[in-house]
């Protein structure tokens, strides 16, 4: 069990949380949630211990570990794939190096020999002879290959990293799994797979997510960060939204009779005060009018902006043509030869683990890269808005947010476009901001307001949801739900894949594509992927062999 007491956290005049008391307890999955400032990942700090509370304390069940997923993706470049792993349980670690080191030692003395041997019997206490095979089967889990485990860290790539990071957070059964964020870069199949873990995880688990589908799945228990405070909800994510909203129009309307009764206890006194053979009733009234006490109904802290394409043309029957698309990047074939033809009712989620081939691809139809081979067209009445992965260089300019944005509108004039801006949650002199100070909630809220402003009826979507608060997803999502046009994503949000694409295309590890007209989890339960899960089950069983 892991406990906050009255913990209240100032940064400088402002308190972050105050006087906060909760439990978290040992077999439950709490998730932690509220708006983007309200200090989920602050309080997670408290919680490991890297940050100490202004006031209160935390306290851990003597004995139990506690593990944190680390963010610092260089910390361990200098060691293997396979050792970052272990090093989740440092004691552990530390057992093994210190054993080697003895043996290797050319003059083994009598004292090496009995330390040697209390670390051998501490270390098969912590299972430790199954470490580097438990750590492949975590690697394996996450999609990270056999043939990188003994790589360095130094030597993969971003995407992995986080992988072998998460992994080491999981290692060695921790009895509390403290996670920021742990979707962040992974791509479905290994957020599926993450969710199967944590349903099946035994100890306490407080997790800080954007991916309410994820949330829904692993959570038994629901922390809500608001004005300071942690409301528990027993429940996932969908059943603390409910339970949230329940509880706030039970109280106005509380108050609305509340209010009904002051006004009534108030007309009788008004009227019958100065009446001799009333006065008793007026006074008791009075009395009865002091005691009723309205309820404090706060605004909640969390913003939704306010999402809307709408396409200036109607799109055509003929959208895209897409035939023989062959792309090879620093020699190794991303694409190859992929075909389809798009119609004027596809919104199309492009899944699998291949993340540079849907980046490629989607470069590629926007006008930014060159095929090897093939050609794609455009109908005649499309016209398109892309939303990149990778936006370094067009936050690379000395423009504020409103005169950047002016030069995709038809109309020039910065109260049109402040418009939009205002609908993004952009407020007041926000619009002023230099586009290279903005963070990466707000650079991506500006590439949104510039779709909208382009009014396309093609969108392209290269990872949106990165970087979004939960509200700004939801509006999000929302907002490609209604459009009106042709959809073209890539997104690692379960819930957004699921209600928004009709038509399913999963890049495979080759660069060619499986397209199917059909919902994500339909998808997922197709004949062809239990096939996949089957083989990848009995390359994890490998793993553990090994």
């Amino acid at each position: 069990m892991i406990s906050a007491n009255n913990v209240t956290l100032r940064v400088g005049k402002k308190a972050l949380f105050e006087d906060v008391n909760i439990k978290f307890t040992e077999g439950n999955c709490y998730g932690l949630i509220g708006a983007n400032g309200a200090g989920k990942s602050t309080f997670l700090k408290i919680l490991s211990g890297e940050l100490e509370p202004t006031n209160g304390s935390v306290a851990v069940t003597p004995g139990q570990r506690l593990s944190f997923l680390k963010q610092d993706h260089f910390q361990y470049d200098e060691f293997t794939v396979l050792d970052t792993v272990i090093m989740g349980n440092q004691r552990l670690y530390d057992i093994s190096r210190e054993k080697d080191a003895i043996y290797a030692k050319e003059h083994f003395t009598d004292a090496d020999g009995i330390r040697a041997s209390e670390l051998e019997a501490e270390f098969a206490e912590m299972d430790g002879w199954n470490a580097e095979s438990d750590a492949a089967t975590l690697l394996n889990g996450l999609g990270i290959p056999t043939e990188e485990h003994s790589s360095t860290m130094q030597s993969l790539q971003g995407s992995f990293k986080v992988k072998v990071l998460l992994a080491q957070a999981l290692f060695g059964n921790p009895d509390i799994l403290l996670l920021d964020e742990p979707t962040n870069h992974l791509d479905l199949d290994a957020i599926a797979w993450l969710e199967e873990f944590l349903i099946n995880f035994e100890n306490t688990v407080i997790v800080v997510s954007h991916d309410r589908y994820f949330l829904n799945k692993v959570c038994t228990h629901t922390a809500d960060i608001d004005y300071g405070k942690i409301q528990l909800y027993a429940g996932n994510y969908d059943f603390w939204y409910e339970s949230s909203q329940l509880l706030i129009r039970q109280m106005k309307e509380a108050n609305k009779k509340k209010e009904e009764k002051i006004k009534e206890l108030q007309e009788f006194i008004s009227r019958f005060s100065a009446n001799a053979s009333k006065s008793k009733q007026a006074t008791s009234r009075k009395r009865a009018l002091e005691k009723i006490q309205l309820d404090e109904i706060k605004p909640s802290s969390r913003k939704y902006p306010y999402i809307d394409f709408r396409p200036n043309r109607e799109i055509g029957n003929e959208v895209l043509m897409v035939e023989d698309l062959t792309k090879t990047i620093d020699g190794e074939k991303v694409l190859d030869h992929v075909s389809f033809v798009m119609g004027h009712d596809d919104k199309i989620a492009f899944v699998g683990s291949n993340e540079l081939a849907k980046s490629t691809l989607f470069k590629i139809l926007a006008g930014e890269l060159e095929p090897d081979e093939g050609n794609y067209k455009w109908g005649v009445t499309t016209s398109q808005s892309y939303f990149p992965k990778d936006n370094t260089e067009i936050f690379d300019t000395d423009l504020s947010i409103t005169e950047w944005l002016t030069q995709f509108s038809e109309i020039k004039d910065a109260t049109y476009v402040r418009g939009f801006l205002g609908r993004m949650l952009f407020a007041g002199e926000d619009g002023v901001k230099k586009m290279k100070v903005l963070s990466g909630g707000e650079k991506v809220r500006v590439l949104l307001s510039r779709m909208m402003i382009e009014g396309s009826n093609v969108l392209i979507f290269d990872e949106p949801t990165d970087h979004l608060d939960m509200e700004a997803i939801t509006a999000l999502n929302n907002g490609m739900i209604k459009f009106p046009g042709t959809i073209l994503f890539a997104c690692r949000d379960h819930q957004v894949v699921q209600t928004t694409a009709n038509r399913i295309i999963e890049f495979m590890p080759d660069g060619s594509i499986v397209d199917k007209v059909t919902t994500y989890d339909e998808y997922l339960e197709s004949d062809e992927m239990a096939r996949k899960r089957q083989v990848y089950s009995m390359s994890e069983s490998d793993a553990a062999d090994n």
